[in-house]
């Protein structure tokens, strides 16, 4: 060992390392099983040395949660007017949350306070500005475009599955009375076959309507 480096450092060990094994671990044995040691048998270290980078289990899971955030604003492209670069980040944060279903609990029950992740928020807080929102409105707008996706997120993946089941509902419908409920089944049948992301897009196109409707400044204002 290097006499420069601390007890419990190794070499070639950063935080984006252990962050993405960390995901991986997660997807591939469930969040469960996440632990500390089980992280540093994976790393080929041991688990003090994970600590040097993260002072314990919890501040390990609030940078996954941020990882996500951080990965989801640059993971489609984010060119275009203020319209575009929402759409896609509500998009990209769906993407990442059902390709790490595993993780959608944490998001959940865990808003992250990291530095990636503030900085993610205020990079699209200012893109907001430059638009001519103001930093509130600017901030209900992320909020509610990151929960959006989100809930979607948790329904499509089944995570929420004491209350509902994964999917879309509309599978189910199809196999009721076309006679009692005619326009609920034509309805269903008409929607068979459209992306998972349909109703997300939707949604999403809706509601940035809204938001481009209330113009620049604080509603409140108006």
């Amino acid at each position: 060992m290097s006499p420069s480096r601390s007890r419990g450092q190794h070499a070639g060990l950063d935080p984006t390392t252990i962050l993405r094994t960390a995901i991986r671990l997660a997807d591939r044995e469930g969040l469960a099983k996440l632990s500390m040691r089980r992280l540093g048998t994976e790393l080929g270290v041991e688990a003090m040395a994970i600590y040097h980078h993260f002072p314990s289990k919890d501040a390990l899971l609030d940078a996954m949660v941020g990882e996500l955030v951080v990965e989801a604003t640059g993971g489609r492209a984010s060119a275009g007017d203020w319209q575009s670069r929402v759409r896609d980040f509500g998009l990209g944060f769906y993407d990442k949350l059902t390709a790490h279903r595993e993780l959608v609990p944490l998001v959940l029950t865990r808003p992250a306070m990291t530095s990636g992740n503030l900085q993610a928020l205020e990079a699209l807080i200012g893109m907001l500005c430059e638009a001519g929102f103001s930093p509130e409105t600017a901030l209900d707008i992320v909020y509610a475009v990151g929960r959006l996706a989100l809930v979607h997120a948790a329904l499509s993946t089944g995570t929420d599955a004491g209350t509902a089941p994964a999917g879309d509902p509309t599978s189910r419908l199809v196999g009721a009375s076309a006679e009692d409920y005619p326009l609920l089944i034509a309805a269903a049948r008409a929607s068979v076959g459209r992306p998972p992301t349909y109703r997300l897009e939707f949604a999403l196109d809706a509601m940035l309507a809204g938001f481009a409707a209330l113009g620049p400044g604080d509603p409140t204002d108006s």
